[in-house]
Order: structure tokens, then sequence, then C-alpha cells
């Protein structure tokens, strides 16, 4: 069963992409909530139980549980991710004007 909900809602099967990726620090990113859950759970232990990762499980079980929006599953995501600083963000290519 799927959500007629638009792209910034999260489907019965959890797959829906979003439409801003997570860039990661090691250059990776995560495009679905699944990515980010996946992500998460292979995080060693002692990262994993610290309270902004905490934070971010929590937001994103909420979302899977009750297909919420998933901008609190993102910004819990990337405070855990960058804490303190600021995120990298993806610059879209502007094609060349020729003749300009």
């Amino acid at each position: 069963m799927n959500s007629s909900r638009g792209e910034g809602h999260i489907e019965r099967d959890g797959l829906v992409p979003h439409l801003r990726r997570f860039l990661l620090p090691d250059g990776g990113e995560l495009r679905t909530l699944r990515d980010a859950a996946n992500y998460i759970t292979k995080l060693p232990k002692r990262e994993h139980d610290a309270p902004p990762w905490r934070t971010a499980i929590e937001a994103l079980m909420l979302v899977a549980e009750h297909d919420g929006d998933t901008m609190l599953p993102r910004i819990g995501i990337m405070r855990a991710l960058y804490p303190g600083g600021t995120a990298p963000t993806t610059r879209k290519k502007r094609a060349r004007k020729f003749g300009s």
C-alpha cells in the first residue's frame, strides 16, 4: 500500500528518495531513508549510541512508522554527521553560455 503524499513523505516500503541527498564525510551519499537506516546500523556501537545519532534514529523510526514528513530525520542525520559544523553543499553544474 503506497501513500499518495508528495515527495517529502515516505511510502510504506520506505524507498522514496529525497529531493536532496545526504553527503557523507567520506564522499558517499544517502539517497533514501532506507540508506540512512542501513548506514546508522553499521556505525560502531559507541558512535551509534551517541545522543545525536539516538535522536536521528528516533526521528527516522517515527517517520517510518507513521508516514510523516522526512525533514526531521534529515535534520537529525545532518546534525549527527556534522556536529558543530556546516555540511558540504552540492553545486549544480551550470550550462555554459557560448558567445557571451
